[in-house]
């Protein structure tokens, strides 16, 4: 008795249609490239050994260029591999193997967001990739992302905003820290006394 084969990862176009249309990556920012690294070297993190992909279109390629050139000059360890990637094809299962070939302690990812959901579908299909050692930039971190690739495909996926603030994937949601709330003065402290 043989098994069914695998249904297609690769999103209909009807799904992918379903949200509209996604913005465009724009120019990575230094806030954007100085978190990523700040969050990267972290010592709770020991990172060592990255892979850094990105579609094709001119902002992404920018901003994998820079993420790579920025880790070298750090001392760190040379970037395993940069894998590219188009915004349709018929499978993504080459790149997906390239992508995850290295088995690196983290990959980060500078895309367009349809093509990273389609990516992200065909990894997690067919490929032992962890989303939750993935690093997105600031084009990632919108919750159509997440729900054009499945709630559960990216779960774990952390990123960085334009401003230097991140992002996480959790349960089908991108989520953002609430901001730091500053101390309120109590009542019996905010008045001086006249005396």
């Amino acid at each position: 008795m043989t098994s069914p084969p695998l249904a297609s990862p690769l999103l209909s176009p009807a799904e992918a249609a379903a949200y509209g249309a996604l913005p465009s990556p724009a120019q990575h920012s230094d806030a954007e490239l100085a978190a990523l690294l700040d969050l990267l070297t972290a010592p709770r993190m020991r990172i060592a050994t990255v892979v850094v992909g990105h579609s094709r279109d001119t902002a992404s390629r920018s901003a994998a260029a820079a993420f790579a050139d920025s880790w070298r000059a750090l001392g760190r360890l040379p970037v395993l591999a940069v894998v590219d990637w188009p915004e349709s094809a018929a499978s993504w299962l080459r790149a997906a193997r390239r992508f995850t070939a290295d088995e690196p302690d983290a990959w980060v990812v500078a895309a367009a967001p349809l093509g990273w959901a389609q990516m992200s579908r065909r990894l997690r299909h067919s490929t032992d990739w962890d989303p939750a050692r993935t690093y997105g930039l600031a084009a990632l971190g919108d919750s159509r992302v997440p729900a054009l690739a499945g709630a559960a495909t990216l779960q774990g996926m952390r990123g960085i905003t334009a401003d230097g603030s991140t992002w996480t994937i959790d349960r089908g949601w991108v989520t953002y820290p609430l901001p730091a709330r500053r101390p309120t003065a109590r009542p019996w402290q905010a008045v001086d006394s006249e005396r």
